[in-house]
Parts: structure tokens; sequence; C-alpha cells
């Protein structure tokens, strides 16, 4: 692969419905960066990062730094890129900004997998051509708001619930839905808002059956967790806490989570998603695919990577309408009534920008040329 040229832009959506976990009110701030070759063909990745650093510590401002004046530079440099993964190699230097280098990794990828001739999840080694979808919910104003929430979506199609908890929104609203809806996949997502001073209500959460409890503890934590798994039943997955390979290595290695969630934007793109899957699935711990509220862009790598033989779970890769009034790419994403989403079977990601649609939530362009 050698990149001619590179665009890149800011932008901006709205969602249709405020968004809210325990660090906070989301904002769907990202930037989307498109790379080309010489025969014209061309591969997208988005950068996922906030606008404010409560997830990780990178901003939308601060990634779009790091792609400009680092990432960018390197791709015309290196001249011939033989695969994605050489590339992700050689830019290590570049410690953590694991959200810029993901956009960039993603769109080779996908470039790649163009030159290639097939789908980017065959590129990737992906073992199925459709994958199951979970739903997200954010944290409700009540647990009855948050029941009627969840039978809307099951209407939809989801089985499996995946509700946001913080102190005071947690065992009455998880109890309230065990109750409400019997036997359903449940899991809790907390966002490291809790301490090891929490055990016992953990251990309360161990009746309701959870299908897991992500990130309980502290966003860098992987000996607390160790702790906490010791003495409750209940699958620790883990988040915030696994960024690479090595990561993934010493919290299996500890005891410290049963499930990891594999966010692309978290570690890196897509090479570092695989590698963690292959390394976590060999050792008995399986894997899935986290969202963070994406556009069109990153849901379609979300979907290619969710293929991959050791993402055993379903997926926070809802529907296109799930959080926007907008889709950025077409064609949109929909699931069926088992929850399924088939991938499409073009080179690439199987999805093209809905220009129009892109260019209205621009908010800021640069052109890059070798």
């Amino acid at each position: 692969m050698k990149i001619n040229k590179v665009v890149l832009r800011r932008m901006h959506l709205d969602f249709k419905k405020p968004f809210r976990t325990s660090f906070g009110l989301i904002q769907k701030d990202f930037s989307i960066i498109e790379l080309y070759d010489e025969e014209g063909n061309v591969g997208r990745g988005a950068c996922s990062a906030f606008l404010r650093p409560w997830y990780n510590e990178e901003t939308t401002i601060g990634a779009l730094y790091v792609i400009q004046n680092y990432l960018i530079p390197a791709l015309f440099d290196m001249g011939d890129i033989s695969t994605p993964e050489h590339f992700f190699d050689e830019t290590a230097w570049i410690r953590r900004n694991r959200m810029a280098r993901a956009a960039v990794d993603c769109a080779l990828w996908e470039l790649y997998s163009k030159e290639l001739g097939v789908p980017e999840y065959k590129a990737l080694g992906g073992v199925k051509n459709e994958i199951e979808a979970g739903v997200s919910l954010g944290i409700e104003e009540t647990p009855d708001k948050l029941l009627h929430t969840i039978e809307e979506y099951m209407k939809q199609g989801y089985r499996r619930i995946k509700c946001k908890i913080k102190p005071g929104h947690d065992i009455n609203y998880l109890s309230a839905v065990r109750r409400e809806f019997g036997d359903i996949m449940l899991m809790a997502d907390a966002n490291s808002a809790y301490t090891l001073d929490d055990i016992n209500l953990f251990r309360e959460m161990d009746d309701l059956n959870l299908l897991m409890i992500e990130q309980p503890l502290e966003s860098d934590d992987i000996v607390d967790h160790r702790h906490l798994q010791e003495v409750i039943k209940t699958p620790i997955c883990l988040d915030e806490s696994i960024i690479s390979l090595d990561d993934a290595r010493r919290a299996i290695e500890l005891g410290s989570c049963k499930i990891i969630n594999i966010k692309v934007a978290r570690v890196g793109g897509l090479t570092e998603a695989r590698r963690i899957q292959k390394y976590a699935g060999e050792h008995g711990v399986y894997c899935w695919c986290g969202g963070m509220v994406d556009d069109g862009v990153a849901r379609g790598h979300n979907l290619a990577v969710a293929t991959l033989p050791y993402y055993r779970y379903p997926n926070d890769i809802p529907s296109s309408d799930r959080y926007y009034g907008v889709d950025i790419v077409t064609p949109s994403t929909y699931i069926d009534s088992h929850a399924m989403v088939r991938l499409p079977e073009l080179p690439g990601t199987g999805f093209e920008l809905n220009q129009k649609v892109v260019d209205e939530h621009t908010l800021e362009k640069w052109e890059y040329n070798k």
C-alpha cells in the first residue's frame, strides 16, 4: 500500500436521545480519516475519542493533533506499507494515544482488503458472516423508565441487554429488570464507578444471574479486580483496563477477569484487537466487541472484527438508527428478528460514505498530499 492522499474530517452528530453513563452525558464529536492509494482505492477509519478525557486520556482535539503531526507523516514516510500490522508495529514508538492510532489502523485494514479484493472480515481471518448484536442502555432516571426502554428494544429483536450502572442506580434497577423480564441475557456496565468497599453489593448481584459485570473497579486496575473476582460468582468483564495484548496477558495470568470487552478504538485498532482475542481465547477467556456510541465508519470495522473466532458473546453493535437520526454510511445496518447482523460481501467493510450527510456534519476538513 502506497498512500498518496489523506483526507481528515472533524465531525459532530446529535443523539436522538441523551446517553448518560456513570461519568456523564456523552457528546459525539469525532474524526474520520480517508487513506487513498495510487490506484484510487480508499480506506476509512474513525477516531472515537470523546470531547472530554473521561473515558480515557484522549480527546477529540488531542487525537487530531497526533494524527496530523505524527501518523499522517509516518504514512507518507514509510512508502510501501506491506500490511496494516507492519505500520502498527513501526509506529509503536507513539505511546498510548490508541484511539488516534486505531483510526489509521482501521483505514489501512480496509484499504488492504480492497487491494486484496476481499471483505475486511475475511482479510482479518473472520470465521462467520453474521454476528449477534446486543443493546447498551444509558442510566435512566427511574427503574420504571428503564423497564419501558428495555421493552421497546426487545420488541426490535435484541436479546442481550446491557444496563449502565452507578452507585444508587444499580441493584434496584437490575432487580426490577429481572422481576419484569425473567431470564433474559442481562449484564451490567459500571464504567469504574465502584471500589472494593462495594464487595457486598456485588455479592448481592450474584443472585441476579448476570451474564457479566463490566469494569466495576478503577479504569487502569487489574489487581483489585482479581480480588473481586475471587469472591463473586458473576464473571467480571474488563474493558478500560485492557488497552494492549500485554494488559490482557497480565489480567489473565492474575485471574482478574473471565471475559474481555475488546473495543477496537481503545486498543489501537483491528491489529491489536485480533491479537488480544487470539491470546485470550487460547487461554479460555472469550471476548466480545464493545462500542463507543459509534458512527457508521467505526461500526463497519466493529462488524468485521466480531467475526473472529474468539468473539463469543453478543456485541455492542446495534442498528444504524440506535443512537443517531442520520447514518453517515450506506447501506445502513439493521438487526434481524434474532438480533443478527449479516456482513456485506464487498471488498473492504462494504460500506461507503453518505457524502451529503457527511458534508452536513463536518466541522473542519483537511487534505494532505504526498
